[in-house]
């Protein structure tokens, strides 16, 4: 039978003990190793096949950023991912604005970085994501960001930086597209994770406020009541009958 092709990764990380994590956990992919950002940019000048470029932010000499930028004078089609452990939106703002295509945070989990790599493996390549990226390609790079950002304190000039939008033509589209604001949209989406919380844990209220990053319990049970109609006590006590 023939062997299917695996898809090419550059593993670009100065952390020995997480470059060999890495492979132990991703089997499946061709994975070349780079210990610093030189190295890597020596590995993509040479004729190669790489598909993906897994980067981190940060190591010693230049920075993640520094090399991505690079990488992209070289290769305007290989997909980049940047790791970086700080949970900083200002980090992955630039990224995304440099033309990373997507990020995955530290400390690693497997099942969520799976899935981010193969959801960057099957776009399509060609023309740079900034000029290929239709209308609705960039509404769901936002909504992504968003999903994955919104218990921070991300504005709508960090959601329009991504895709290269105006702000307030991204907040027209939010309109449009979703028939709510930018604000709305990431209230929902607490409120949706508040749900979970209600229904699937044992958590009390004061617990799941400080979880979704409420100031206080009240600012939540507010906003929740006028989501819902309900609070998040009587909501819970609706859904477990």
């Amino acid at each position: 039978m023939k062997n299917v092709k695996q898809n090419k990764i550059l593993l670009v990380d100065d952390d020995s003990i997480l470059r060999s994590e890495f492979k132990d956990c991703f089997e499946e992919y061709d994975i070349t190793e780079a210990v610093n950002g030189d190295m890597a940019l020596s590995i993509l000048k040479k004729p190669n096949e790489i598909d993906l470029v897994i980067l981190d932010v940060r190591m010693p000499g230049k920075s993640g950023l520094e090399i991505l930028k690079n990488i992209r004078e070289i290769d305007k089609d290989v997909k980049i991912i940047i790791f970086t452990g700080y949970g900083s939106k200002e980090v992955v703002v630039s990224a995304l604005r440099a033309k990373a295509d997507d990020f995955i945070e530290k400390p690693l989990d497997v099942d969520s970085t799976r899935d981010v790599i193969e959801k960057v493996l099957s776009t399509k390549k060609g023309l740079p994501e900034s000029d290929s990226m239709d209308l609705k390609d960039k509404m769901e790079k936002v909504k992504g960001f968003i999903e994955r950002n919104y218990l921070k304190k991300i504005t709508l000039n960090d959601a329009a930086n991504v895709v290269g939008l105006s702000p307030k033509y991204l907040s027209r589209m939010f309109q449009v597209k979703l028939k709510m604001g930018f604000s709305d949209y990431k209230l929902n989406l607490k409120i949706n994770k508040s749900k979970e919380f209600l229904k699937k844990t044992g958590y009390n209220v004061d617990q799941i406020a400080y979880k979704l990053a409420y100031e206080n319990s009240e600012s939540f049970i507010r906003q929740f009541k006028k989501i819902t109609g309900s609070t998040p006590t009587e909501y819970r006590k609706r859904v477990k009958k």
